[in-house]
């Protein structure tokens, strides 16, 4: 019994199906049509360069969806002597493809190459893929670069036990994307596991060679600002500002905040009715405890109520650059430096100032040691207790 011939399935390019599929991609994917049509000749022009040397910028490919063609041409000067063949062609031969032809003319030539509907169908495939990645790319990369300085919830999908770092799913939108939360930006002793549901500070987003990569972080000063903003309905809607915060992850936070509202007060606003707006906070944050001050234009005050809770006696600005000498209770002093230079250091960086904290039974430093000294890398100077 003889076989039944089956016709073999065609490499050639399909016009109809081809325009359908672009059809098709800008409705589900946002792709524009017009956008895949030039990257698609644009690389069979290139396709065509790489096996023709000479050719220049002659060659064009018409796509015409209502004729449903897509067809190559090289466009050619008429001219009585050619030098190049690639982009003249004599009056003479002109004249058997155009009678009317004359010197000056361009002719469009139709190239016919071998198998270029072969050609054609590859390179459309290939580029359509390609076009929808850097589309997709593009997509997630504008919906998350507008998150950028914004608190996203991920699920941990990957913990990497040799190195630390975490890898999260982000989801904004319709996107989705895969984030590093790196062990530098993790808290200090929190212990993240597979499938946990993780807030993280976007902190910026790039545009690298496989995709959007998104920036994130556990530690960053401004996830507590966010966390602030989503639990104070007067900071969200400016009644209240956050205008400084120092932050040492995991362990302590000083909030200055202000509100130009003199009905409005910007530290029992933070606060809540019972405490319920920072604790909220400060649970998210798994414990780790925010000092909340009022930020003031007067540098003694805002400096003296950054040290909280030590009491201050007095606060002097000195000469040496933007730098006060703080006295505080003699009771008051471990409390003003905190474990390890900690409330001190804090101070400093949210105040900006360089500060010398001094008991009160000793105001001033002795005379061999110098300002400089005293105040040496921005950091409080903290004097040997007797």
């Amino acid at each position: 019994m003889a076989r039944k011939k089956v016709a073999a399935k065609s490499t050639e390019l399909d016009t109809k199906e081809f325009f359908s599929a672009i059809s098709d991609i800008e409705q589900e994917k946002g792709i524009p049509k017009a956008y895949m049509l030039e990257k698609i000749t644009q690389a069979l022009v290139a396709a065509y360069k790489r096996d023709h040397e000479g050719i220049t910028d002659n060659v064009v490919v018409d796509a015409n969806e209502e004729a449903g063609t897509v067809r190559m041409y090289v466009k050619k000067d008429v001219v009585e002597e050619v030098d190049n063949p690639h982009t003249e062609i004599s009056l003479e031969d002109a004249q058997k493809a155009l009678p009317r032809a004359q010197l000056g003319d361009v002719l469009r030539i139709e190239i016919k190459p071998k198998n270029f509907g072969r050609i054609a169908a590859q390179t459309a495939r290939q580029v359509i893929i390609q076009g929808m990645r850097e589309a997709e790319r593009g997509m997630i990369f504008n919906e998350f670069s507008s998150k950028e300085h914004e608190i996203l919830t991920g699920t941990v999908t990957r913990v990497d036990e040799r190195n630390g770092s975490v890898a999260i799913r982000l989801t904004s939108g319709s996107e989705f994307t895969d984030a590093f939360l790196s062990a530098g930006e993790q808290v200090k002793g929190e212990v993240i596991h597979e499938g946990d549901r993780v807030r993280v500070y976007v902190v910026e987003v790039r545009q690298a060679t496989r995709g959007p990569q998104v920036l994130i972080s556990r530690t960053h000063p401004g996830l507590v600002k966010r966390l602030f903003e989503l639990e104070v309905p007067e900071i969200y809607d400016g009644t209240v500002q956050v205008m400084s915060i120092a932050r040492e992850a995991g362990s302590r936070t000083k909030l200055a905040v202000w509100s130009d509202d003199e009905n409005v007060d910007p530290i029992g606003a933070c606060v809540g009715p019972r405490g319920q707006r920072v604790n909220a906070v400060v649970e998210e944050l798994r414990g780790e405890k925010v000092d909340i001050i009022k930020w003031s234009e007067d540098p003694g005050q805002y400096v003296g109520a950054a040290l909280a809770p030590a009491d201050v006696i007095s606060v002097t600005e000195l000469e040496e650059g933007k730098s006060c000498r703080v006295v505080v209770p003699d009771d008051q002093l471990s409390l003003a430096i905190g474990k390890e230079g900690q409330n001190a250091r804090l101070a400093a960086r949210l105040t900006g100032y360089k500060i010398d904290i001094r008991p009160a039974s000793a105001p001033e430093p002795p005379e061999e040691e110098t300002p400089e000294k005293a105040l040496e890398d921005g950091a409080a100077d903290i004097p040997e207790e007797e």
